[in-house]
């Protein structure tokens, strides 16, 4: 079968979309389809691929590729790359990565008109049930995958440390509630003082320096800027817990599953698809609060139990994140939708 997979940004881009777009094209080629991928990247940098990445095409190219293909897959609607299949009559499948609306849940002529678009998509693909009720209810529900070639257990780490947080240093993120709710549980529990890093960096790493000095939490707080790589699986493999307080609703939340696959038990807001990230194998509190925070977090440090509970259930929700796992599920649809079209 010959796909053409679709997507804004892709490698060496980084994001959500960019590294999830890599999993699946590497799978489904793995799987033995033809895969050509097409995207607006237009920096090649330093790695190849073993399909064919088409970079910022041409509308000569855009033709031609879905004139070859036998079926389309969005990795998020893209309608700049995908228009031309309009003319073909390709089936197409759509995976609702974000939110279809605006933030402030208008629905502009844009997104009506992706959401004409999306209506005539063979299948419809969302990350989580939070995608699904508030985009497409018709949408199948399919987790995402996680990189499990570089996130892992590293046994010859030490764990030193108690939390830790990853992300980009924005308000949105919630790095402000880690350190709120640290200093309310060295408020609590004054003879421990608790360790927090926050990893990541973005314009609010100022204040969340000030907010540690108002604090005096300048010997319990971390910041080791952007990590990546090996640098980052070794720094979340000595903490812990892994702190995602997010105050915007996250679609998904991967980085749950990345901490979690380091070894993190992973305690995560209410807000959006982060229940979904971490499923029974994390604790969800409530969005927006330091003190649900805290309080979530102190449930553990004094129930072992509820924790072990926690840990036992994320070897099996890891497997379901599992790229081979995901991928099958995905090509399930792709293979579907090719079938019932033919």
């Amino acid at each position: 079968m010959k796909i053409l997979f679709i997507t804004h940004k892709f490698y060496p881009d980084i994001g959500g979309i960019e590294v999830n777009s890599e999993i699946l094209a590497l799978a489904f080629h793995k799987a033995g389809h033809e895969v050509r991928l097409i995207t607006w990247t237009p920096n090649t940098g330093e790695r190849t691929f073993p399909f064919t990445v088409i970079r910022h095409p041409s509308t000569a190219v855009l033709m031609k590729e879905h004139r070859y293909t036998d079926v389309v897959f969005e990795n998020n609607p893209s309608l700049r790359l995908a228009w031309p299949a309009i003319f073909f009559g390709k089936p197409s499948v759509i995976a609702l990565r974000t939110w279809v609306n605006r933030s402030d849940n208008g629905d502009a002529w844009q997104d009506k008109f992706k959401k004409m678009w999306i209506n005539r998509s063979a299948a419809v693909i969302a990350v989580s049930e939070a995608v699904r009720k508030k985009c497409w209810p018709g949408a199948l529900v399919i987790g995402n995958p996680y990189r499990q070639n570089l996130f892992r257990v590293l046994p010859e780490v030490g764990i030193k440390q108690d939390f830790v947080f990853m992300g980009r240093l924005v308000s949105d993120k919630g790095a402000h509630l880690a350190v709120e709710a640290l200093h309310i549980i060295t408020q609590t529990q004054p003879e421990k003082k608790r360790l927090l890093t926050i990893i990541g960096s973005g314009p609010q790493q100022s204040q969340l320096q000030e907010l540690v000095i108002k604090y005096n939490l300048n010997e319990q707080v971390t910041f080791t800027g952007a990590l990546s790589g090996e640098e980052l699986v070794k720094c979340l493999n000595k903490h812990h817990y892994l702190l995602v307080p997010s105050t915007w609703e996250e679609p998904f939340g991967n980085v749950a599953l990345e901490g979690m696959a380091c070894g993190c038990l992973p305690i995560v807001s209410d807000g959006g698809g982060l229940p979904d990230a971490v499923g029974n194998a994390g604790l969800v509190v409530d969005r927006g609060s330091a003190q649900a925070l805290a309080n979530g977090i102190i449930s553990l440090l004094t129930n072992p139990q509820q924790e072990q509970i926690l840990r036992n259930a994320m070897p099996a929700h890891l497997i379901n994140h599992h790229p081979d796992t995901v991928s099958k599920k995905y090509l399930d649809v792709i293979e579907k939708a090719y079938a019932d079209h033919k």
